[in-house]
């Protein structure tokens, strides 16, 4: 089936037995190229039939659809003209695994951050009205995205608006991490309103056909029916707030959802559709351990094992380390908004379950509630992806560094990721915090470092920044010692006369690599471990420069204000004359997908390749 289907167009004469057969099939090949090329697995598989219908019943690309976060759009991808495209999914100059619309005019919106979607779809249907359009627009979000402050907004807004548009709720239960809080707990009892509606039809027909006082015993019923329903399902919160619910649906079940699909079409009021799936569907072991193959690297589909041999990472040391702390402080507590496993909580949580939060999907939630617990004594953890820190960045400013709050923000992720592309980059983070008072800002160039950061910033006391990359140290070198952290105080890790390479975290290695590289020519380099972005150690740097009067600076973030900018701010606020700088960071665009080697080399990150590097030298 999957030969004979390019686009929606042909999934319009197909029919029920054909789209199961589809379904499987679109299966069998997303498993296939996910497994070469590692990607979002599991919210996928859930998404096949409902992709289908939505599909079949609306007409894109005149219809718009939005896919809140976007890492389940693979099936619309290869339903949309790109299924050949697929197969180069999330390699560089590929097709993206988020949509994209510079990719296909059938990706409505860029999305890659969870609970944007309803907000957007109700942007285009209120600019659809206003330029006297017909066509409709759907939202899908899941389950874990609703617990994001923004989509609550936005159902608040659409809902009191009036505006037609159409919210589907993908309930799988499941965000990257099993779903928390009231919301869930109120779509639990949802869920339950297939088998109450079920018995209520069941009776109500048993009691007509009993004559006589069968139409007024049905009055009764439904007199109760009304208390039963407050008593199974509560106050309908969805209809409280504007919107005609439907379901919930079958989210596997294609007659099924176009049905209801159908019926939304024909509502001049906003609409929300609760369609129930299985994340990972279809595929064992993706059913078995949907959080494991929610973003996976490739693996064997017949074991469901990663083909990358496991190493430890710098998520992994970082949760270890807080539980070795936690030992000895009953005040460490840690917070994650939904991202337990990928940020290295998991056996926090086991060891200190009462001292383990996770909100949700709620990066600004999250930040403002360790405010409040900073405030009261404790010593909150926040780890949090470095693309996610940015929804939080007004609560950094508000309610912790204006009080100098005791909050250690741990940035995972930072710097280039790779193939998750632009929307989860890590480039800006450094940039960003940088301009804010009070913080402390970190970058360990090693495992041990890290460990070190996070020691002293619990005695520190003050509002705490510490970044670290995805994956594990450079093997290809090791630091011989690791020198206690002081507040402000850079590391000299190389002494030299002709050159000052300082370096910041994971470039660090580079900084390394580059002076050995030098020492083969006769350049006698100094390597300088800044470790503090701020307050930076403007006494050492400065001395460094001085003495060499060239100057390189490496870092994974963007060019703009950073290290670079630090350093170079060092030079004119301290009057120092005829230095040359050469800087080797991001440049300030948003960066592609591909893997991270490619990027460094595309992007000119490596300067022992740098052919204009030895021009700067030769000065």
């Amino acid at each position: 089936m999957l030969e004979n289907v390019n686009l929606p167009e042909d999934l319009k004469s197909l029919n029920a037995e054909e789209k199961n057969k589809l379904a499987q099939e679109l299966r069998e090949y997303i498993l296939n190229v996910v497994s070469e090329n590692g990607g979002h697995l599991a919210s996928n598989l859930g998404v096949v039939e409902l992709t289908i219908a939505m599909h079949s019943v609306f007409n894109m690309p005149n219809d718009k659809i939005v896919w809140d976060v976007g890492h389940q759009s693979y099936v619309h991808k290869i339903l949309t003209g790109r299924k050949e495209e697929f197969k180069t999914l999330r390699k560089l100059n590929g097709l993206s695994g988020f949509p994209k619309i510079n990719e296909s005019e059938y990706d409505s919106f860029d999305t890659g951050h969870s609970s944007t979607s309803i907000s957007a779809a109700l942007g285009m249907a209120r600019a659809r009205d206003l330029k006297g359009n017909d066509n409709q627009v759907i939202a899908v979000i899941g389950d874990g995205a609703l617990t994001g402050g923004m989509a609550l907004e936005a159902l608040n807004d659409a809902g009191f608006s009036n505006t037609k548009m159409i919210v589907i709720l993908n309930d799988n239960e499941m965000s990257i991490s099993k779903n928390v809080g009231g919301l869930n707990l109120f779509l639990s009892k949802l869920r339950t309103k297939r088998l109450y509606k079920k018995s209520s039809i069941s009776l109500k027909n048993m009691l007509n056909k009993v004559p006589i006082i069968g139409g007024a015993s049905v009055k009764v019923i439904q007199r109760i029916k009304r208390s039963i329903k407050q008593l199974i399902i509560p106050k309908m919160f969805f209809e409280d707030i504007g919107f005609i619910y439907l379901g919930p649906v079958d989210g596997h079940n294609i007659e099924q959802l176009e049905n209801i699909l159908k019926l939304s079409k024909e509502l001049d009021k906003p609409v929300l559709i609760h369609v129930l799936t299985k994340k990972g569907k279809g595929y064992k072991f993706a059913e078995e351990n949907p959080d494991k193959f929610h973003a996976t690297s490739a693996f064997n589909i017949d074991t469901g094992k990663s083909k990358k041999e496991k190493k430890p990472d710098y998520s992994k040391v970082f949760g270890d380390k807080l539980v070795e702390l936690a030992k000895d402080n009953e005040k460490i507590v840690a917070v994650t908004a939904s991202m337990k496993d990928g940020t290295g909580l998991t056996k926090f949580q086991k060891e200190f379950p009462k001292r383990f939060f996770d909100i949700g999907i709620a990066e600004q939630h999250a930040i403002t509630m360790a405010s409040g617990m900073a405030k009261e004594g404790m010593i909150p953890f926040v780890p949090i992806y470095s693309s996610f820190y940015q929804r939080a960045y007004d609560q950094v400013i508000h309610d912790v560094a204006i009080q100098n709050l005791p909050v250690i923000m741990c940035v995972d992720r930072a710097g280039v990721v790779g193939a998750d592309g632009e929307t989860h980059q890590g480039t800006l983070d450094m940039a960003f915090f940088r301009l804010v008072p009070n913080l402390t800002i970190m970058a360990p160039k090693d495992f041990k470092e890290l460990e070190n950061m996070m020691e002293f910033a619990v005695t520190l006391k003050k509002p705490v920044v510490i970044r670290y990359p995805r994956g594990g140290e450079d093997k290809d070198v090791t630091f011989e010692k690791c020198e206690r952290i002081n507040l402000g105080k850079a590391e000299i890790i190389k002494e030299g006369k002709d050159i000052s390479i300082i370096a910041i975290g994971k470039r660090v290695v580079e900084a390394i690599k580059l002076a050995e590289n030098y020492k083969e020519c006769g350049i006698d380099a100094e390597v300088i471990n800044a470790r503090f972005l701020k307050p930076l150690d403007n006494e050492t740097i400065r001395a460094s420069i001085e003495k060499t009067k060239k100057v390189i600076t490496l870092e994974d973030c963007t060019i703009i204000n950073g290290l670079a900018t630090a350093v170079k701010e060092l030079i004119v606020n301290e009057k120092l004359e005829n230095v040359e700088v050469k800087s080797y960071a991001w440049p300030d665009e948003f960066i592609k997908h591909g893997s991270v080697e490619e990027l460094e080399e595309i992007y000119g990150q490596c300067p022992i390749g740098d052919v204009s590097f030895g021009t700067f030298l030769s000065h």
